[in-house]
């Protein structure tokens, strides 16, 4: 079983140890086969925000064998972060753990040396301190998230949430983290790259104005969609449209839609037995060639074999019609 371990430090913010616990130490998601064994590492009577004491019998040697590691805000950015959890983050490291941080945490995989030569995200607040302290990490102070493959990073409180659910659809696919953020009542998935906040130039308004606009096109995935269609959707020129894009989702119209394409057909592979090529042309990519190429170049991985990882077969029933109705 995959073990995640929480790291716990004296003061560290209850919204941050929220949300990991919610998503990886909760009831697991209906659709995954296993899920995993969550535990909480720190020093036992360690303060929550100004409020709790923790109870936890698990420490930072329980930490150190952990598959994935999850290091929540500091609570003080000011000064440098406890020397025996900067250790422990990388002692697991180095033992082959996957490390990911939530706002703060990112100063305590910095100080480990974990994010030397790599982009990181942090919240926008303490990104130019980041950038200041640690001049060999490259901060990315307007994302939600990166991925760095073995070392994940995020901004504050709610796009620790976002990476959490990202984490869980590389494990365990995309109806498997669906239905966790269903259960949060949060949306189930947010680009690493979209923006952390609007651009003040952007009216409210015309942002409110993308969200027909965007459910538009996910009903109409499986056919051509062009920016000008969008725009038109939307009441606006298309370079409007592509500032709103970028203020919004942090990406342009073209490559938003990629994304709900290969998420569509993610969906289907796990949840259908389509062939192939049906996958396809119902997530718009045209044909089965096509849905390899972009698979292969989105997820490094081929549908087949993805299918083979995460398939779970409802429409084995032969109620196509209610896979389908589910997926919208």
């Amino acid at each position: 079983m995959h073990t995640v371990a929480l790291a716990l430090s004296d003061g560290v913010p209850l919204f941050e140890l929220a949300a990991p616990c919610a998503i990886f130490g909760g009831r697991r998601a209906e659709s995954a086969e296993s899920w995993y064994e969550f535990v909480v590492c720190g020093q036992r009577g360690a303060r929550v925000d100004r409020w709790f004491t923790a109870a936890t019998e698990h420490t930072y040697e329980d930490l150190v064998a952990a598959d994935t590691v999850i290091v929540p805000a500091c609570h003080d950015s000011q000064h440098r972060p406890p020397a025996d959890l900067v250790a422990a983050v990388r002692a697991a490291h180095d033992n082959g753990a996957r490390i990911v941080s939530i706002c703060t945490g990112a100063f305590v995989l910095a100080e480990a040396g974990l994010l030397d030569d790599r982009r990181a995200a942090t919240h926008w607040l303490y990104a130019s301190m980041l950038a200041a302290r640690y001049p060999a990490v490259t901060v990315d102070p307007a994302v939600l998230y990166v991925d760095e493959g073995d070392v994940l990073t995020s901004a504050g409180k709610a796009a620790g949430t976002d990476l959490c659910l990202h984490v869980v659809r590389r494990d365990h696919g995309a109806a498997a983290a669906n239905q966790i953020a269903r259960r949060l009542v949060t949306a189930p998935h947010r680009e690493g790259g979209q923006a952390q906040y609007s651009a003040l130039s952007v009216p409210r308004s015309a942002q409110d104005d993308l969200a027909p606009v965007l459910d538009w096109a996910i009903e109409n995935l499986d056919q051509p969609i062009t920016v000008e269609e969008l725009a038109a959707k939307a009441r606006l020129g298309t370079r409007t449209l592509n500032r709103h894009f970028h203020a919004r989702l942090g990406t342009n119209p073209l490559q938003w839609l990629h994304n709900q394409r290969i998420r569509r057909a993610q969906e289907l592979l796990e949840q259908t037995d389509l062939a192939v090529d049906t996958v396809a042309r119902r997530s718009g990519f045209g044909t089965g060639a096509a849905l390899r190429r972009h698979f292969r170049r989105a997820l490094d991985t081929s549908p087949d074999a993805y299918r083979r990882t995460f398939a779970q077969h409802p429409a084995a029933r032969g109620d196509e019609v209610a896979v389908l109705s589910e997926l919208g």
